[in-house]
């Protein structure tokens, strides 16, 4: 007989602190509702604090617990205090959601070294620098964790369109989930990865407003909602997926080449 139910899944997140990064708009705003929504309190961070502040009145008439926190992924200060004064509001964090993202629009020759350094910050350097912190406090206090990057199919193929650091940095988002994921797993921190295609997003609604609507070309010809991605996101984080580490799952609704 097996020591686990059958079926051996839940998405009950209670006890957990989950600390979500760029919760102001998009993907980020999403995964912090819907971890919520199961039962763990949620560390809203991002720069626009009148927008953290939005999200928290509403996570909290729905009965959810969080605090907002304004974080800016540039500034390494910010990024070990973020995880302290959550500690000190909500407990440990054991779920840790890597989302803020930069796109670059620019050819890779035409770049500032401003916008590199600001793109190389938010897209990588700060996330692993944060994915640090955490493991740390985790490790200091025996506790298992989950960790999910979130990269971008970008990362794995570039179309040539003035996006080459994005794809860069999001490619280094994805080795870094396959590294961390090794360095960690004798201490139980799983980190895994979601790689999205084209979902609606304050940055995809720049991109079409600058290349016109390239979902006609997708073989389904439509840009994905955010809420499609709830089930991989709780499948990572769920205390059921003990055994998941390094994994990488693109989510792209066939929109990518193969």
């Amino acid at each position: 007989m097996s020591e686990f139910p059958t079926p051996n899944f839940s998405t009950d997140l209670s006890g957990q602190v989950a600390l979500v990064t760029g919760t102001t708009s998009g993907l980020g705003r999403r995964f912090a509702i819907t971890l919520a929504r199961c039962g763990a309190k949620v560390a809203l961070t991002g720069r626009r604090v009148e927008r953290l502040e939005e999200l928290e009145a509403e996570i909290t008439a729905d009965g959810g617990e969080c605090v907002s926190i304004r974080l800016d992924m540039t500034d390494t200060d910010n990024l070990i205090s973020v995880v302290e004064d959550a500690e000190k509001a909500l407990g440990t964090v054991t779920i840790l959601v890597n989302n803020a993202g930069i796109p670059d629009a620019q050819r890779a020759h035409k770049m500032s070294i401003e916008l590199i350094d600001a793109v190389f910050d938010t897209n990588l350097r700060g996330p692993y620098i944060l994915s640090c912190e955490v493991a740390r406090r985790l490790i200091a206090a025996e506790l298992p964790g989950r960790m999910v990057n979130i990269s971008s199919v970008g990362g794995f193929h570039y179309a040539g369109n003035g996006a080459a650091l994005y794809s860069i940095t999001k490619s280094g988002i994805a080795r870094m989930t396959e590294c961390l994921a090794v360095e960690w797993a004798r201490f139980n921190i799983n980190v895994n990865c979601i790689a999205p295609g084209a979902f609606k997003s304050e940055m995809m609604d720049g991109m079409l407003e600058r290349m016109g609507d390239f979902s006609q070309t997708f073989p389904r010809k439509r840009i994905c909602d955010p809420a499609q991605m709830d089930s991989t996101l709780l499948y990572f984080v769920s205390p059921s997926s003990e055994c998941v580490t390094g994994t990488i799952v693109k989510i792209d609704d066939g929109q990518g080449p193969r």
